[in-house]
């Protein structure tokens, strides 16, 4: 998983860092900090996250096997 927070929309709110601290912090009353790469064990913390942002300024990327399309079962 991949994360993106564009810094010029955040406002602050901490949302982020309340939902997944490991992933996201304030560094003073502004300033966000974030793991652009957290581990898979915090994912649903950090989708949550992502949902919870009030001006939607966290991007995620998930390229991975997991959300690929099921194989056809033989009939």
């Amino acid at each position: 998983m991949k994360v993106v927070v564009d810094l010029s929309r955040c406002e602050g709110y901490a949302q982020c860092a309340f939902l997944a601290p490991e992933a996201f912090r304030m560094h003073g009353e502004e300033a966000l900090m974030y793991d652009p790469n957290p581990d898979d064990a915090r994912r649903d913390q950090v989708l949550r996250a992502v949902a919870a942002c009030p001006v939607q300024a966290i991007l995620v990327d998930q390229l991975e096997a997991r959300h690929a399309p099921a194989e056809a079962s033989p009939s």
